[in-house]
């Protein structure tokens, strides 16, 4: 405890010779170093990494189910749905181009295929029409051993895996040759591109409007970022690199870019940095033992499976770990940017103490673990919901499915993802404190109460002081020739001392 008196400060009871404001005041320059010169040797190890592990630009083979007839790749053409009726399966026609939309078809109600007339608008028949097929379930016959018959309900919709088309739907077409040569045409996807933009305009426009400058640039860090996955991490693993040692390096440099873009260079975003960076390696260590100890092989996925047997040289596990890292990307960087701003502004509203500024940034950090780990559990459960959906009814115990490999990846994730997040914190909040410069509140000047039985007496004295004032600025009185002060009047009681 101590009193400040004049310019000296009196220590009154028993005191160290050093109190928790002039220690981490001696810290701060070593902490200020120590963070420069860890990210300047992290800055270093990643473009060291990217020049060792950046991808030769070499050519793949195609997979399979990425093939067009002839070998190579598939070949899309755009087109429109102009015209819908309903009528018999299997017309010759199908997938063939006409200069007219008259197919030959006789519109039959209640028909087992939905009959589409597509104009095509680019390719080779640009401008021409075509004719897809797609089967209701009307064309199920539902009397086979395994089959199940069609719910009345859904005679009318598309069979499962077909699409729901409409006049006026802008669609994709995969061309294929057919036995005369000329091209067939089959539906492949829909026509996103326009809806696509429109989105991404509107997703610029709301994040430019609200955050400004800064939400520009970050939305050019999530630019850099994809560009990045597209041109380093992609090619790097598809040569046979590890795909843990590339998805840290890729993690790395977008974490390097995007915080200092969105937030600016400063120490407050350094923090931020190495805390992010710090967590990921922790939380790269974390999904190693996840994976290692509830023995998880990612081979549950259609896509991994396909890639295992188009590319046999790639490692499912590692590509596993690899997805777990680069998946926890965005939710560190939420929690630590977070934390590191939290410090710093606590620090700059009158925190007297590094310490004290810690533990008010912790409470912050506490209501942030909370709802950052309600998000990143839902995130993961909402993507897997079609696979919950199908394991609700296959009749097997609960704690049976839990164990199975689709849902053990999901809760792994979400498990490394919340031990990472809720190490962060602590993590991120320390470095940041540690940076920050405290300063002290101004001591708030004592308030006197007046007694409400002593107002009279104050009054009198306020009014004693107000005539002494204003005598004092009237001309003097010559006495012998010399000028004296007229005498104050008398007063029962003395005025206040000056």
């Amino acid at each position: 405890m101590s009193r400040d008196s004049g310019p000296h400060r009196t220590h009154v009871g028993h005191s160290h010779s050093h109190s928790l404001s002039e220690i981490p005041a001696a810290l701060s320059p070593f902490a200020k170093r120590f963070v420069v010169v860890t990210l300047t040797i992290a800055g270093i190890a990643v473009i060291v990494g990217m020049v060792m592990l950046w991808p030769s630009g070499g050519s793949h083979p195609i997979p399979p189910q990425f093939r067009g007839a002839d070998g190579g790749a598939i070949t899309t053409v755009s087109g429109k749905v102009v015209g819908q009726s309903r009528g018999p399966c299997l017309n010759q026609l199908v997938g063939t181009a006409q200069d007219s939309p008259d197919f030959g078809t006789t519109p039959t109600p209640n028909g087992p295929c939905i009959e589409n007339t597509v104009k095509l608008e680019s390719g080779s028949d640009s401008g021409k029409y075509t004719l897809l097929e797609i089967p209701t379930n009307r064309a199920q016959a539902g009397s086979g051993p395994d089959s199940v018959a069609p719910d009345p309900s859904t005679l009318d919709e598309p069979q499962a895996g077909q699409p729901s088309l409409s006049p006026g739907d802008a669609i994709r077409l995969s061309t294929v040759p057919g036995p005369d040569g000329a091209p067939r045409y089959t539906f492949f996807d829909f026509s996103r591109g326009i809806p696509t933009l429109i989105w991404a305009v509107l997703f610029v426009g709301a994040v430019v409007l609200v955050a400004a400058w800064r939400g520009l640039r970050s939305i050019i860090g999530l630019v850099f970022a994809f560009a990045v996955l597209g041109v380093f991490t992609l090619p790097a693993i598809l040569d046979g690199e590890s795909p843990v040692a590339v998805a840290v390096v890729s993690s790395a440099a977008i974490l390097f870019v995007v915080l200092y873009l969105a937030h600016g260079i400063s120490l407050r975003t350094s923090s931020a940095l190495l805390g992010t960076l710090s967590s990921l390696v922790l939380a790269g260590v974390l999904s190693w033992l996840a994976i290692r100890t509830m023995h998880l092989t990612g081979l549950s996925g259609d896509q991994t499976t396909n890639l295992q047997v188009y590319q046999g040289s790639i490692s499912i596990s590692g590509l596993l770990l690899a997805g777990f890292i680069i998946g926890t990307l965005g939710v560190l960087n939420d929690v630590t940017i977070t934390q590191a701003s939290a410090a710093f502004e606590l620090a700059g509203a009158g925190e007297p103490t590094r310490l004290a500024t810690f533990r008010a940034a912790m409470r912050v950090g506490r209501d942030h673990i909370a709802s950052t780990v309600y998000t990143l559990v839902f995130a993961y459960a909402g993507s897997a919901l079609p696979l919950l959906l199908l394991f609700s009814v296959a009749r097997q115990p609960f704690s049976s499915l839990l164990t199975t490999d689709a849902v053990a990846v999901e809760l792994a994730r979400s498990f490394v993802g919340g031990i990472a997040i809720a190490l962060s914190v602590p993590l991120t909040t320390a470095i940041a404190a540690a940076l920050t410069y405290p300063t002290p509140r101004a001591a708030e000047p004592e308030v006197h109460t007046t007694p409400r039985a002593a107002e009279p007496e104050a009054r009198a004295s306020r009014r004693a002081v107000e005539q002494e004032e204003r005598q004092a600025h009237e001309p003097r009185t010559p006495v012998r020739g010399r000028s004296v002060p007229p005498s104050p009047p008398r007063s029962g009681r003395h005025s206040m001392p000056e």
